[in-house]
């Protein structure tokens, strides 16, 4: 079919798409799980359910308003959602194996409500769906835990409180969505769900299982989100999701997206090139003014134009307040969504002794001070390396002096983030120990300009990146809590059971040789610690040193509410986007989440950061940890592209000696993954992840895109010329295939044909994927991960 035809088909089929409305609550299939109940999770009262194994429940969903249904807030796929049922009466899933039978149909996509039922955990397993032609879909369905002491989580849905087995815990607790890609050219006939049944280990819970229907069309407009976000025109940006379940792909001179409302102005109309069958993307469109009510979206192109009427939206930039729901609103800004890599800083007092162990007995250095104190915790034995180090009068606070900052450069640091290929950086001005990195004002004199280095070290940073690389996004973490510091006392807590447990007491540390009370330097009298010493120490890193990431740590009690609304308001007024993560107490004003030493196996519709030391088990410096140790650059860009291409960004921490030094191999690797970074750059920054799949296992691929290109990115080196990727590109005859980085001083010829060749002699193909033919010569000289480029040219 010429390209001309074809666009004339393919808008036609457009137009049949959109008489079915821009979010149709019909588009959502409920499946009923009533069938396959098997567990009670929703109570009205302590032990009225057994939702984990310790009788723990959820409270009654109606208390948050949820009655017979609920609508994603993200997707706006509908679900049939279980209400409170009578004692004994079961009203979710336990995953066993079980193979739910759906009504048999071409799907779009799968979205399930799901929990884990323990608290430490992640629980994940494989969903399969089953088709009438016996082909099969494996899709990773994970949660994470269904609470977490210190609200680190943020869920599709939120609970203010839990039930315990005797008593309310207000934690709250969450219930998570998961969306997968189907095939929308098959008829579904079936779900597996994974086996999960180890309650120790953890269980996933499915409450409930929505299809959205395919249409036998070329788009689909599937929801409209209004958010609080603006674009640099200073424009509110309006989130449009468009599903392709035709037949044929979206492209040429491809699809401009507007709203038509009275009272308001498309001003920046979203565009979508690329959209092929079975994918989705998300189009942002910006606009101007302030209206609620019906109004319609304009799909465009250049011989066509159609208006879906929306029955109901309200657009407009709202003024920000302590109310949750209004603070749910808040997310992480474009800029962030954009910058992937940040370096993470771990520096202070900690600094001074150094040490963590070395593995199999490594713990975070940072925390020496209480792992020194507590020994029923102290698995790496701080206790016997305190005292010879030491010896027993010394106090935690004796190493103030010994944190001198001497050989500190504020621009050889900001110039090897640079170098690293980070977009942003997150200093550690106060951990645990409450010994803060900027001027604490009349909240403590327990801070750098008073001991230690005497110096500002927060401003002499940000200035330093201001002057010498003003494109790097400034960030501060803020412990929430202070360990020993007796005014936390009314708040201190433990995150588990038992003496072992990692606490916040707020009790003055005792010597743990001499059994005295150990100073805690610099402390002023003051009546509340939340609203005398934590909230005004986060107003100051907000407005007197203008962080863009306020990185929050430890969150349990606290005042962020009042705080996050005045500082979104005053960082709006002056025309800046902000971001909070996920650990300042509150889920609702989570913009990000924020794992451990940890990553994802599919794409997280949510967006996330995983922070992870270049030390293989901590963030600050450990003296124990060998150079081989160090998180080389192989790892540090794989993992990188691993994170980017689930939605994720990487917050990669280097730990300073005391007196401001980087150990060498850690500076070494960064510049080492650096090159390769800025090289290949468009393949990783401002682009979003793919909505059919995020890697290829066997082969080690992964995927990241723009509105003008697609990327391939190998983790391994390819071992053949040949390379079959077994999975539905967005490529079309007339694209150009180029290869990123490399061998860049030649240009090569790099040709494909769909499927996999049949043997090595014959030139005839079979499969569904592509197979693409380099040059030996384009791959000379790369190394780390190996990236193919398809810029949409057809």
């Amino acid at each position: 079919m010429n390209l001309q035809l074809w666009k004339f088909c393919t808008l036609g089929l457009i137009l049949a798409s959109f008489a079915q409305g821009a979010h149709n609550d019909s588009q959502s299939t409920f499946i009923s799980l009533e069938p396959y109940f098997n567990n009670k999770a929703f109570g009205l009262y302590p032990g009225h359910a057994a939702f984990d194994a310790s009788n723990e429940s959820y409270p009654d969903p109606s208390i948050i308003g949820i009655n017979g249904t609920y609508t994603s807030k993200l997707t706006g796929t509908v679900y049939e959602f279980p209400g409170l049922r009578p004692a004994s009466v079961s009203d979710n899933v336990i995953c066993e194996g079980q193979t739910i039978t759906v009504p048999n149909s071409q799907y779009f996509s799968a979205s399930i409500l799901v929990s884990s039922d323990v608290e430490l955990s992640t629980v994940s397993g494989n969903v399969t769906y089953t088709y009438s032609d016996n082909s099969t879909l494996v899709s990773e369905l994970r949660s994470l835990p269904w609470w977490a002491f210190l609200t680190i989580n943020r869920g599709e849905i939120i609970f203010p409180f839990r039930y315990t087995a005797n008593d309310t815990n207000f934690n709250t607790s969450h219930i998570f969505e998961y969306t997968a890609a189907l095939n929308p050219s098959k008829t579904l006939t079936s779900i597996t769900l994974p086996e999960t049944v180890n309650a120790t280990t953890g269980r996933l819970h499915v409450f409930a299982v929505s299809l959205w229907n395919a249409a036998s069309t070329s788009a689909q407009v599937q929801f409209v989100r209004p958010t609080q976000k603006w674009t640099a025109m200073g424009n509110q940006v309006l989130e449009v999701t468009i599903n392709n379940s035709g037949l044929e792909c979206i492209s040429g001179e491809g699809l401009e997206v507007s709203i038509l409302m009275p009272g308001i102005k498309t001003t920046e109309p979203g565009y979508i090139k690329r959209l092929c069958p079975g994918d989705q993307k998300r189009v942002n469109v910006g606009v101007n003014g302030t209206a609620s009510g019906p109004a319609e979206i304009l799909l465009k192109h250049a011989r066509f134009s159609v208006q879906q009427p929306i029955e109901n939206i309200s657009i407009g930039l709202t003024d920000w307040t302590s109310d949750l729901s209004n603070l749910a609103q808040h997310e992480s800004p474009q800029w962030y969504d954009d910058a992937k890599f940040g370096i993470f800083i771990h520096w202070g007092p900690y600094s001074v002794p150094g040490w963590g162990n070395s593995t199999p007995y490594e713990s975070y250095a940072e925390w020496f001070w209480w792992y020194s104190t507590h020994g029923a915790a102290d698995k790496s034995d701080f206790y016997d390396y305190r005292l010879r180090t030491f010896g027993p009068d010394w106090n935690y606070d004796d190493g103030f002096g010994n944190f001198t900052a001497a050989n500190w450069d504020p621009k050889a640091w900001v110039d090897l983030i640079y170098a690293s290929g980070a977009k942003y950086f997150v200093l550690t001005t106060k951990h645990h120990d409450g010994f803060a990195l900027f001027n604490t004002s009349e909240t403590t004199n327990r801070n750098s300009l008073l001991f230690g280095p005497h110096r500002d070290i927060v401003q002499e940073l940000f200035t330093a990146a201001e002057e010498h690389q003003p494109s790097l996004k400034r960030g501060t973490y803020f412990s929430l809590p202070e360990w020993f510091n007796p005014d936390f006392g009314p708040y201190g807590f433990a995150q588990l059971p038992g003496n072992s447990s990692t606490s916040w007491p707020g009790i003055i540390a005792r010597n743990p040789y001499t059994g005295l009370e150990e100073p805690y330097t610099g402390r002023l009298p003051i009546d509340d610690f939340i609203t005398d010493l934590m909230v005004p120490q986060m107003e100051i890193l907000a407005y007197n040193y203008s962080t863009d990431i306020l990185w929050c740590d430890c969150g349990a009690a606290n005042g962020t509410a009042p705080f996050a609304a005045a500082w979104w308001n005053h960082a709006r007024s002056q025309g800046r986007q902000v971001t909070i993560n996920s650990r300042c107490g509150l889920a609702e004003v989570a913009d990000f989440d924020t794992p451990e030493y940890a990553t994802f196996s599919s794409s997280q519709r949510r967006k996330w950061e995983s922070n992870e030391g270049m030390d293989p088990y901590s963030y600050g410096y450990n003296r124990a940890t060998p150079d081989s140790s160090y998180m080389n650059a192989t790892t540090i860009v794989q993992d990188l592209v691993d994170m980017v291409s689930k939605n994720g960004n990487f917050l990669l921490d280097i730990g300073p000696r005391a007196d401001g030094s980087i150990v060498d191999v850690e500076a070494a690797n960064l510049r080492m993954a650096g090159e390769w970074i800025h090289a290949h750059g468009e393949a990783i920054f401002n682009t979003t992840y793919w909505f059919v799949m995020s890697e290829i296992a066997d082969i080690r691929a992964r995927f990241t895109q723009t509105d003008d290109a697609f990327y391939i990115l190998f983790l391994d080196e390819p071992k053949s010329s040949d390379i079959y990727i077994d999975a539905p590109l967005p490529l079309l005859k007339g694209d150009i295939i180029s290869v990123v980085g490399g061998n860049s001083s030649h240009s090569h010829h790099i040709t494909w044909e769909e499927g996999v060749r049949k043997n090595q002699t014959e030139e005839s193909f079979s499969g569904s994927g592509f197979t693409f033919r380099i040059p030996e010569s384009a791959w000379a000289g790369e190394k780390y991960c190996w990236v193919l480029k398809i810029s949409y040219n057809a």
